[in-house]
């Protein structure tokens, strides 16, 4: 009996402790925050909602479309924790861990509009 479990060869979405430790210095520094796990590894939450987390290897952030779109143009793509079942709304950023100063922008922009939205109803 082979050691591979499920109907799938998608890599498991588990985030590595590095990742992990990156993405806790970007996440921005507010009350408002709260970080907790998700999809294997770390996201962060506003009023509920997440805004930015970690999604195996790929740093993803919610962003308004026209920002959406501008990180896409960068080289950023869709968050599909299912292939195909893009969620609408996150993108995931390109090269996030050698440009931490352009992400650090990003997951404060991610944070802005999330606080824009309605809170998640308990």
């Amino acid at each position: 009996m082979s050691g591979h479990q499920g109907g799938s060869d998608r890599p498991s979405p588990k985030a590595d402790d590095e990742s992990k430790a990156i993405f806790r210095k970007l996440v921005p520094d507010d009350e408002r925050v709260t970080v907790k796990p998700m999809f294997g590894a770390l996201a962060a939450f506003a009023n509920g909602l997440m805004f930015m987390g970690l999604f195996a290897k790929d740093l993803f952030v919610r962003l308004n479309a026209e920002d959406a779109a501008a990180v896409t143009a960068a080289g950023g793509g869709p968050l599909e924790p299912m292939p195909g079942k893009p969620m609408k709304g996150y993108v995931t950023l390109p090269n996030w861990r050698a440009d931490t100063d352009s992400v650090s922008h990003w997951g404060q922009k991610a944070l802005d509009y999330t606080l824009t939205l309605p809170p998640k109803k308990k």
